[in-house]
């Protein structure tokens, strides 16, 4: 046959410029030519192959740097007009999406690309149809028409190659070309081409992202959807079949330890981790730090499971942490703001008898008026410097050589004890802000996915250096400023105290951090403090606030002083702990079309491999876009359950779909693109002449209200009981304004009467949480007492 002849005069021409090649013939001209028609050639001959033959043929090519898993072909028909959409992160989505369908596919490609003469030939032997920018209607009258006569069309709803990880916003020009056809719609996730180099991952992030020596690629099919879905239902679909990916490429990661370990070998003489007093940490002198310090404490903790850990975010508790975790122990590090009482009850709740720390912490808590000395009563204390003096400087030498010479896998035999990935790593007590800690237990599989989820999106460029100032015992500070960066080989700068405004600004400065996350709280400290000069924040290229509602005049202010953009997160503990984040804008060419990552009054897109749905609060049926409801969320990080607390893991968690779903309490909704918009905590509404109102929305009109007359002040509203209308508003302030200025200026606004404060408190400070979130607890019991 032809295309007989054609492979064999291809396969003639391959030969002979590898033999021109081979014996090294001298005119370069020959061999160039050669190569040129060779590949001409045989990319015309491979265009003219049977698919079957063609897919079997770049599969083995590909094999040698990827293993390519398909998952739900059955939800592609075996004919008829499908109408393939998904996510579109990388040059080499068209190939691998071809690899996974059995049936021949006509992609749908940006007219720019194919008008370039020397593609446009290759193209148009696949029979790709060209479509503009905008799109235009000859292009989907052909799509129309492909679908119509039964043939297979994939098309990118984005319009372009993802430059964040990110699912963008979906295009609506799909709606007209399937529009009137018997089509199928089937959405489509692909998995792993995100930080290869076909992709716009930074260089570091490609380096960085694949575990072993192939990358693992999963294209997962969905259901089909009805013809008359619109861009939301699709982006929706195309979400949830993500689910499925993540969780299978979760499966296929090593324990905590055995990562770390990992990355520390990968990394070598880098430096990891930074102090303020100059200590300098590489990842191979923190592996053998860990390494040795877990000898010593596998004796110590040989009948333990559950670990206490008291220290700050600093070298001593990023190595406390690290060797306890070797030892296939639990790390709960504890909340040293909390009360004794509280610290108590997280002691005898999580069994532990066995508490790692410092003298030198201890004695700074001392100074601080914190006394931690009766713990000792429930617990042994165990101090690092006793530890480390017992470490003989042969051992030491012995053990560093073995960091340095043993591969991975032996590090990982002779200094880690075997733990599955549904192990509970780590136990985070909440943060109580609204009565007493609960235990959150939360596995190497929550941990290390919330992890990937979310270096995914930061992009780690190769400067990067994050400040690492936010507490151990938060899930923010534990996972995405300690663990990420160990794990991601990302430099951090460690700094114990987050309200040392004058440090922070200092550590910023001299070691040029150009990641920081921080809390609306510790950010507004950075921004009103004349310590911290907006010279020292230049080094900055994201900064992130999460872990409460970000004050929108701490946004402003942090721009005006500092000229950066705060981008606001959303997350819990019990979702280990980003669920959904902002993200920069990035131009994608000069013509102003823009990837849209950040949205005004939103917490932003859930992050890859994450589900948010906005439901019923007492049916959970799923509301349309745009109305407010419950958020659930669901992913691969949703926390193994409450300790020793069954019934309450039952309540707080559901299965739906095949999914585990976590009710985050929290009232929000969402728009058409995604983007989530937090409400209220259902439990910061009080019932007021029988409507539910908004104490946050309150706080924010009276903070309006106050703005030129604020100065430093502080407010937050409380709902107490009341014995006629069941509940009333009580206001706290803090600060430089007195309570007279707050009551006038807010009884001759335009509030409605039912929101106004019935009372209100002055106070020297808002009590804070550790974390730097309002306790609301303690902020409760003084309106009460003042009553």
């Amino acid at each position: 046959s032809n295309n007989f002849v054609q492979n064999i005069v291809m396969l003639i021409f391959l030969a002979g410029s590898m033999i021109l090649a081979v014996i090294g013939l001298s005119n370069q001209s020959i061999i160039n030519l050669m190569a040129i028609i060779t590949l001409a050639g045989s990319a015309y001959a491979i265009s003219k192959l049977p698919l079957d033959f063609l897919r079997y043929l770049v599969r083995g090519l590909f094999s040698f740097r990827y293993r390519i898993q398909v998952n739900g072909l059955e939800s592609i028909p075996s004919s008829g007009g499908v109408l393939l959409l998904g996510n579109h992160v990388s040059w080499l989505d068209w190939a691998i999406l071809q690899i996974a369908c059995p049936r021949p596919i006509r992609f749908v490609m940006l007219r720019s690309i194919y008008e370039k003469w020397y593609l446009r030939w290759f193209l148009n032997s696949f029979h790709v149809i060209p479509i503009a920018q905008n799109g235009s209607r000859n292009s989907l009258e052909l799509i129309k028409t492909a679908l119509n006569d039964g043939e297979v069309v994939a098309l990118f709803p984005e319009g372009h190659i993802s430059h964040s990880g990110h699912l963008g916003t979906f295009r609506t020009g799909f709606e007209k070309a399937v529009k009137g056809t018997e089509a199928t719609i089937v959405p489509f996730y692909l998995h792993g081409l995100w930080g290869s180099s076909y992709s716009y991952a930074s260089h570091k992030y490609r380096n960085g992202s694949i575990s072993g020596s192939k990358r693992l690629i999963t294209v997962e099919f969905g259901k089909s959807i009805p013809t008359e879905s619109n861009a939301s239902d699709v982006k929706k679909s195309v979400l949830e079949t993500s689910i499925h990916a993540w969780n299978q490429y979760i499966q296929t990661l090593s324990p905590l330890p055995a990562t770390w370990i990992q990355t520390a070998k990968k990394c070598g003489s880098q430096v990891c981790l930074k102090e303020g007093d100059g200590t300098t940490f590489s990842y191979s002198k923190l592996l053998t730090a860990t390494m040795v310090f877990s000898r010593k404490l596998n004796t110590i903790l040989k009948d333990e499971q559950n670990v206490g850990i008291l220290l700050p975010p600093s070298a001593g508790g990023v190595i406390a942490n690290l060797s306890t975790l070797m030892l296939g122990k639990t790390i709960v590090n504890l909340n040293y703001t909390s009360s004794l009482e509280t610290v108590g009850n997280c002691l005898k709740h999580g069994n532990i008898r066995t508490i790692l720390t410092s003298r030198l912490f201890i004695k700074k808590l001392n100074a601080r008026g914190i006394d931690l000395a009766p713990l000792q009563e429930q617990a042994h204390i165990v101090y690092l410097e006793d530890i480390k003096k017992e470490i003989s400087k042969a051992s030491l030498i012995t053990t560093m050589l073995q960091a340095k010479l043993l591969p991975a896998f032996a590090l990982r035999f002779f200094y880690t004890k075997q733990v599955g990935i549904h192990q509970t790593a780590a136990i985070l007590f909440s943060s109580g802000s609204e009565g007493m800690p609960k235990g959150i237990e939360l596995t190497h599989l929550n941990i290390l996915s919330n992890i990937k989820q979310t270096c995914g999106l930061l992009n780690p460029q190769k400067d990067d250096v994050v400040l690492n100032s936010l507490p151990l015992f938060h899930a923010f500070g534990l996972t995405v400023t300690t663990l990420l960066p160990l794990l991601e080989g990302i430099p951090f700068v460690c700094q114990p105290d987050p309200t040392d405004v004058k440090t922070v600004g200092s550590l910023v400065s001299r070691h040029q951090v150009s990641i920081l996350f921080g809390t609306s709280t510790f950010l507004r400290m950075y921004t009103r403090s004349h310590k911290v000069l907006p010279m020292m924040f230049q080094s900055l290229r994201l900064v992130i606030s999460g872990a409460e509602r970000l004050d929108p005049e701490v946004k402003k202010e942090f721009k005006i002083k500092f000229g950066k953009d705060i981008y606001e997160g959303y997350g819990a503990t019990e979702t280990t702990p980003v669920v959904s984040v902002n993200l920069p804008d990035i131009l994608l060419n000069p013509s102003g079309e823009v990837q849209i990552g950040s949205k005004a009054g939103t917490v932003g897109l859930p992050i890859p491999g994450s589900l948010v749905r906005i439901v019923d609060p007492e049916t959970l049926a799923e509301l349309p876009v745009g109305e407010a409801g419950l958020i659930l969320i669901g992913g691969p990080q949703i926390m193994k359950g409450y300790l020793n607390d069954e019934e309450k893991t039952q309540e707080i968690i559901i299965e739906k779909d095949g999914i585990r779903w976590y009710k985050s309490g929290d009232k929000g909704k969402m728009d058409q693109d995604g983007f989530v918009t937090i409400i209220d905590r259902y439990s910061r509404f009080a019932k007021l002449g029988g409507e539910m109102i908004s104490l946050t929305a309150i706080e924010t009109q009276i903070s309006q209200i106050l703005k030129e007359k604020e100065a430093d002040a502080e407010i937050v509203t409380v709902a107490i009981p009341d014995e006629v209308k069941g509940e009333k508003i009580i206001l706290l302030a803090s600060g430089n304004i007195d309570l007279e200025t707050i009551r006038s200026e807010v009884a001759a606004s335009g509030m409605n009467a039912i929101t106004k404060p019935k009372g209100y408190l002055k106070v020297e400070t808002i009590p804070k949480l550790g974390s730097g979130k309002n306790d609301f607890s303690a902020i409760k019991k003084l309106a009460l007492a003042s009553q």
